[in-house]
């Protein structure tokens, strides 16, 4: 028993450097094997085969899962006409499914498939992107080669983040995507160079020399958004570059920070009014604490989300609490008015408050747990009536309003 994927109206579009076609071999990456129409007809009853239009670009959630559905067709609605866009159907069904498909009529639920549209299948919710989005089938032309790209990127960002990745960045970020497929730069490269921008950066905090050093570590900012789409877009994300990208994410920001408190001067210095090693104690002891706790609600509490999806309330903590970018701002404006000292002040104070309130909802999530039964995000529910007026879901979700 195989599964063997065919690809009816070709289509030479090319979105973010990818046919459909490619792009969803990525996806399923080898757990498919493409097959002609000639072999359709040799197929095993117990074969099953994907059936896809290549002419539609389908979000990646809806690849995986008909590849995980067996004896399932999806229909699209386009305007006020039904067809039959993909399915997954064992193989003695291949050629009459086929010729469903490619006539754009309507397939039979007789024979024994289920009929799915876009509104039956419950893939909402992504927990990687930490964000509430339906799913999309749209079609491919040239015309709408911007367009779909727009789209196709839009969809690969996060929508629980930081302020500045979420303002800031995603314009920028776009074109340098669209430079990085254009000159085939992969997603490594960018993340290799953020990693020289973070030693650059480091380097100029500790000799204090500030300006330079927030030119590099903004940049490095930048890029970390960058690759990360970069590798979504073109579906070229890797378990090597996910820990190359997490780790460094993960392990930078102290040592700026403990840096930059090198490189005030003694004058400065005498401006903080505390030790600098307990402020780097009390940074560091934070920093690593709420860490925990994000990892704490996810591992002692069986939540399927991070602590940031649990209620809106901590989605919009998640804008503003003492990650990189919020301190970067920080760190900017003291550099600005030419008090460093302030900013590193500044870090210190973010970052033990910002875990005080993680500690807060952490016990609170724990009593919920184990008073209520298991945790559920709200972007769970985004779709839910009583969330139609919510400012969290026009900010974090892509909502279809009713």
């Amino acid at each position: 028993m195989g599964l063997f994927i065919y690809f009816s109206h070709e289509c030479p579009v090319k979105i973010w450097g990818l046919t459909s076609e490619d792009r969803i071999k990525r996806v399923l990456n080898g757990t498919g094997v493409s097959c002609t129409a000639e072999e359709l007809s040799r197929l095993q009853e117990s074969d099953s085969v994907l059936l896809l239009r290549a002419d539609y670009l389908f979000d990646d959630r809806l690849v995986e899962h008909l590849a995980a559905t067996p004896n399932t067709v999806l229909h699209l609605e386009e305007g006020s006409k039904e067809m039959a866009v993909a399915g997954n159907v064992p193989g003695h069904l291949a050629l009459q499914t086929l010729e469903v498909i490619e006539k754009q009529t309507v397939a039979d639920s007789t024979a024994g498939l289920t009929i799915q549209t876009l509104a039956t299948i419950s893939v909402s919710f992504q927990q990687k992107l930490r964000k509430f989005e339906p799913p999309f089938v749209l079609p491919i032309t040239a015309e709408k080669k911007q367009a779909l790209e727009r789209r196709l990127f839009d969809w690969s960002y996060k929508g629980i983040t930081d302020l500045v990745t979420k303002w800031a960045w995603p314009r920028p970020a776009r074109w340098a995507v669209g430079h990085c497929v254009r000159l085939h730069i992969r997603p490594n490269y960018v993340t290799l160079v953020g990693l020289l921008l973070v030693i650059s950066a480091g380097i100029s905090f500790a000799y204090g020399q500030y300006g330079w050093g927030l030119l590099a570590g903004w940049l490095m900012t930048f890029l970390d958004t960058v690759d990360g789409k970069l590798a979504r877009v073109t579906v070229t994300s890797s378990t090597f570059g996910h820990y190359f990208d997490h780790i460094t994410d993960l392990v930078h920001p102290p040592i700026w920070y403990i840096l930059w408190g090198l490189g005030l001067t003694a004058a400065q210095l005498s401006g903080l009014g505390f030790s600098l090693t307990l402020l780097f104690y009390a940074m560091m002891i934070a920093y690593v604490a709420g860490r925990l706790v994000e990892g704490s609600f996810v591992w002692f509490l069986g939540a399927s989300f991070g602590v940031f999806c649990w209620r809106p309330i901590d989605s919009y903590f998640r804008l503003i609490t003492a990650r990189r970018n919020p301190n970067m701002i920080f760190l900017t404006i003291s550099c600005l008015i030419g008090r460093p000292e302030l900013g590193l002040l500044g870090v210190v104070f973010w970052t033990v408050a910002t875990t005080v309130f993680l500690l807060g909802r952490l016990m609170l999530a724990g009593y919920v747990r184990f008073s209520q039964g298991p945790l559920r995000s709200w972007l769970s529910d985004a779709d839910n009536p009583m969330y139609d007026k919510s400012l969290a879901v026009r900010l974090f979700t892509r909502h279809i309003t009713r």
